[in-house]
């Protein structure tokens, strides 16, 4: 079989900080031989992360077994996740924002067999539904744990506590339609009700005002999916979460100079 050399769009930061993630957990558990080194394994795991390459081809390229490659990635994400902000965390930065941006994104996955809960009415596909918060630049800030695709945004947003967390908080909060009805601090456009009449040209113009800011938190929704393995999931939907996590982990190392 071929094999050729690759590159993946990340910075020596990642690499350092995962492998040194790696390197404290077998120290810990005083692991001795490994056919990877913290960071060859580390650079095996944003290589499936960042680039999306599969474990088949990652276990030919370095010159490993199927399932040491599955083991060692599935390492490396759990020891990132464990690492990530909770919502509190995440909250201390969202506060010194002028205003936030929600929105809710679809992860795609494999079909499954029980396959209705994740199927989306709106995007007509399976996934899994994760809100996400952005800065006024658009920046990811903060994405909430995957749930099932069939889940609504607003009810995905309350079952993350985010939607109580900003309204405490008092964050001005720009959201879509998809969040009407939600008070407190959360702003949505009008909405126009079947046979009612049309919505008055101010109102028509605050929309197109709201539509320009939350325009700019879909660079958010992109950032988070220029991690390729996130293109269309391809494992449990259950371990979507950890590699979120693990995901959003290394985007704030990547970032570090972020000031909210």
């Amino acid at each position: 079989m071929l094999s050729y050399p690759a590159a993946i769009p990340l910075s020596a930061r990642s690499l350092n900080h995962l492998a040194g993630l790696i390197r404290r957990h077998r120290e810990q558990r005083r692991s001795r031989w490994r056919r990877l080194d913290p960071g060859r394994q580390a650079l095996l795991a944003l290589a499936h992360l960042r680039n999306g390459d599969t474990l088949t081809r990652l276990a030919c390229g370095f010159e490993i077994g199927f399932t040491t490659a599955w083991r060692y990635v599935r390492e490396a994400v759990d020891l990132l996740a464990a690492t990530a902000d909770d919502l509190n965390a995440a909250m201390d930065r969202i506060r010194r924002l002028a205003y936030a941006i929600l929105d809710g994104t679809l992860i795609p996955i494999d079909r499954v067999a029980n396959q209705k809960p994740y199927y989306s009415g709106k995007h007509r596909r399976h996934g899994l539904n994760v809100q996400v918060v952005a800065d006024p630049a658009g920046r990811l800030v903060w994405a909430s744990a995957a749930l099932p695709g069939s889940v609504h945004d607003l009810t995905a947003a309350r079952a993350s506590g985010i939607i109580d967390a900003l309204t405490s908080a008092n964050v001005m909060t720009f959201a879509d339609k998809a969040y009407q009805g939600v008070r407190g601090s959360i702003r949505t456009p009008f909405k126009r009700h079947r046979y009612r009449p049309k919505l008055p040209r101010w109102q028509k113009k605050v929309n197109r005002a709201h539509a320009r800011i939350r325009a700019i938190g879909e660079r958010a929704n992109a950032t988070l999916k220029t991690w390729k393995v996130l293109t269309k999931l391809r494992c449990c939907p259950h371990r979507a979460t950890a590699i979120l996590q693990a995901i959003l982990v290394l985007h704030h190392v990547e970032s570090p100079a972020y000031v909210g």
